[in-house]
């Protein structure tokens, strides 16, 4: 009898695994992958693209700065306990219905949130979209993942590429353009035409496939509950480490007990959370995380590559508009136009990319990619300067966003080896989460080193300025000479123009401790990506072609 039923079970698995190779979806490929793609842009552009208009957005609410930045916060926050549980949420309803009721929410909200008459309440809906964009980025992967066949996988990868690379790039440009031009509530209501449009597209072009299918139709049957426990581990876990990262330097890290609290909260939250989730896989009940992917030496290996990408992609798309618009003197439309060849720059090499990973070993790609953006790294060290050019700063962007797109494609084509069908949702899910949380690692580390090696450089720049040195002094008599004869006769004694002069060379100071900070930041981001190369070999040599095996 026990022989039958593991004969019977056998058999089973069989005709499902069968059935989920012979599953092909009704509509093209590529038109489903243009469905999907549409509102993933739209959410990983609504990232960044309030940004610039937080200033606007104070000032009209009646709030100061640092109350307007919690705008950018509680989306984080929101995103970031959304995005891991993600494919545990989809066994309920089904990934289509998952994936629409995200498109609903994030619409809705952004609607309401352009109509929001006070601060308090753009808050609450801005967590609300965080939310529903929380779902999209991993749902859209994971049907990518299904609707190709592992061969073609790395080029449909390349669509979603150019919405989650070029966004955070074409953000702050369009941001700044709409709220100059316009009004900042329209940064929010431009969601809603393309939600719409979305909605109608997926009603009719997506679908789920069987094993989808099969863990809804198991989950009625056996009365399957959200692990309320585990959700709020990972919602309080997740949301303490999104505020810790975002408001850390603001408060001074430690020396602030409300960051403390909240550092403590996190790092209990989230241990408990692998123990839970480790407990209830022996219970046989499925946790809200699926820690197993792990074991899978690809799958951690892509992890920790997708954290450094989106640490890289995400630092340095704060670090070069600020460097430029605080020490050069652009305006914020100026700082986009210098970050948007970059955005073109990638969205030329993700098609190569995509035809290239059907024949090249993606690890070599990832290694390529690795070491060339060391190289723009160590470029842009080399010769960033505080006169430097606007097309020197443009050609340093172009450079480094070349090696993007040959790690965002192989990553996540490795991350997808040797993993079951049925598991593609929790990779989907934890990638996003690991390269969301390295872009939030990454702005928390350059607003923190910033503050810091300026404040050094400019300590150990100050012991040369002494007194006695025959150097400043021959500088400040020279400054206020030319500042006294270019005000012209009777405009003020020579005391008034030996102060400009020293207010001069302080100002020279604090640009240029400024500037040493921000190549001390590029310096230890190129060693950070060329420390990774070694990792990427760990990984086993994917199948001949891409054909990277999905079972």
């Amino acid at each position: 009898m026990a022989a039958t039923a593991v004969e019977e079970t056998g058999q089973s698995a069989h005709v499902q695994h069968a059935a989920e190779k012979a599953w092909k979806p009704k509509h093209n490929p590529w038109l489903i992958a243009l469905t999907v793609t549409l509102a993933t842009f739209m959410e990983v552009l609504d990232t960044s693209i309030a940004n610039v208009a937080l200033p606007h957005i104070a000032g009209s609410l009646g709030a100061s700065q640092d109350e307007a930045t919690w705008v950018i916060t509680s989306y984080l926050v929101a995103n970031a306990i959304i995005l891991p549980a993600s494919a545990y949420l989809t066994t309920f309803v089904g990934r289509k219905k998952f994936y629409m009721a995200c498109v609903v929410l994030f619409g809705i909200s952004s609607a309401m949130c352009g109509f929001a008459p006070s601060l308090p309440i753009l808050i609450v809906f801005r967590l609300l979209q965080g939310a529903g964009g929380g779902g999209l980025g991993p749902s859209e992967q994971a049907i990518l993942a299904d609707t190709f066949e592992p061969a073609k996988r790395g080029q449909a990868f390349a669509l979603y590429g150019l919405a989650v690379v070029a966004a955070p790039a074409i953000g702050p440009t369009l941001g700044g353009w709409i709220t100059d031009n316009y009004d900042w509530r329209w940064i929010f209501f431009i969601n809603v035409p393309i939600a719409i449009l979305s909605l109608f597209l997926t009603s009719r072009m997506v679908e789920d496939p069987p094993h989808i299918t099969a863990e809804v139709e198991e989950s009625k049957r056996s009365g399957l509950k959200l692990d309320y426990i585990g959700f709020g581990l990972l919602a309080v876990g997740f949301g303490s480490l999104e505020f810790v990262l975002d408001k850390g330097q603001e408060d001074d890290w430690f020396g602030s007990h409300l960051i403390t609290f909240f550092i403590i909260v996190c790092t209990v939250c989230l241990v408990s959370l692998v123990f839970w989730s480790l407990s209830r896989l022996k219970a046989g009940d499925r946790p809200i995380l699926n820690l197993t992917l792990f074991k899978q030496k690809s799958f951690a290996v892509a992890f920790m590559l997708l954290f450094t990408l989106g640490f890289a992609l995400y630092s340095t798309t704060v670090l070069i508009p600020q460097l430029v618009q605080t020490l050069l003197g652009y305006t914020a439309e100026l700082a986009g136009l210098a970050m948007s060849p970059g955005g073109v720059a990638i969205m030329l090499m993700m098609p190569v990319v995509g035809i290239l990973i059907t024949r090249v070993d993606p690890r070599a790609m990832i290694t390529f990619g690795f070491l060339v953006l060391s190289a723009s790294l160590l470029t842009m060290h080399q010769y960033l300067s505080l006169n430097s050019s606007f097309k020197a700063v443009m050609w340093l962007r172009v450079f480094q966003s070349i090696s993007l797109a040959f790690l965002f494609i192989p990553i996540n084509t490795i991350a997808y080896t040797n993993i079951p069908q049925a598991q593609n949702n929790d990779v989907s899910g934890l990638s996003n989460l690991a390269r969301n949380i390295g872009g939030s690692v990454g702005t928390s580390f350059v607003a923190t080193m910033l503050a810091r090696r300026s404040q050094n450089h400019q300590n150990a720049l100050v012991q040369h300025l002494t007194a006695g040195s025959s150097a400043l002094q021959q500088r400040l008599q020279s400054l206020a000479g030319f500042l006294q004869n270019a005000a012209g006769p009777g405009s003020g004694n020579n005391t008034d123009a030996m102060s400009a002069a020293q207010g001069n060379i302080y100002n020279q100071l604090h640009s240029q401790s400024q500037m040493l900070a921000y190549l001390d930041i590029i310096a230890i981001m190129a060693v950070f990506c060329m420390v990774m190369v070694p990792l990427v070999w760990i990984v086993p040599k994917p199948k001949a072609g891409g054909d990277v095996p999905a079972h």
